[in-house]
């Protein structure tokens, strides 16, 4: 079973830094047999993080600041209504990354189904997407693995507001847009709201690839 450790949620988000930081330590922790595997969950406070991969014209035009990160993928947002998952466990070998992102994919999917919301993937692109035909982004992956372990995680939006999007090109992705559960749904759902069904996705999605 996975250890959670939930924090900064609602009034209480994190800045980015203090979570890296925690990341890093708990990283390590579990790279040393210290620390059992564990997920992280909680909210940022707004800020945007660009992947490795990420463009020049992909960042913000405006002199924004932007926390280059040592993460796949490229540049995202992160802020208050979007639970961030931290995921840091050891994998069983041989490291299979693809499937780990895709069991991260189910958990995700697995969750929205619950609350009426169908979430798929689209060939090509990580993530999960809602919509037909015009797809709309509702979670972020982006992952590292290092020592055998993993870092970064995803974001699932939930009731953060939109704007900071229209100043990035999100993931590096020109053609479709991101949208939230609340918005899908039509009524709210904030991220403490889904906390105890996510963990219990993961738990299911995760056991079998861990070491």
């Amino acid at each position: 079973m996975l250890d959670y450790v939930v924090t900064g949620l609602s009034a209480n988000s994190v800045p980015y830094s203090e979570g890296l930081s925690l990341q890093r330590a708990v990283h390590q922790a579990v790279v040393s047999g210290n620390a059992p595997d564990t997920v992280i969950l909680l909210e940022h406070e707004s800020v945007y993080t660009a992947g490795k991969r990420t463009a020049p014209d992909e960042r913000p035009t405006d002199g924004t600041p932007v926390v280059d990160v040592d993460r796949g993928g490229k540049i995202t947002w992160h802020g208050p209504g979007q639970l961030v998952g931290y995921p840091i466990v050891r994998l069983s070998e041989p490291i299979d990354v693809v499937d780990y992102v895709r069991r991260l994919e189910g958990a995700l999917i697995g969750l929205l189904a619950e609350y009426g919301i169908e979430g798929r993937r689209v060939e090509g692109r990580s993530g999960v997407w809602v919509g037909d035909g015009i797809d709309e982004k509702i979670a972020a992956i982006g992952i590292r693995v290092a020592d055998g372990v993993t870092m970064h995680g995803f974001a699932l939006n939930c009731s953060n507001d939109l704007a900071p999007y229209e100043r990035i090109v999100a993931c590096g992705i020109r053609d479709a847009g991101v949208t939230t559960m609340s918005r899908v749904a039509g009524r709210v759902i904030r991220p403490v709201d889904v906390v105890e069904p996510l963990q219990r996705r993961l738990d299911d999605a995760l056991t079998a690839v861990l070491a």
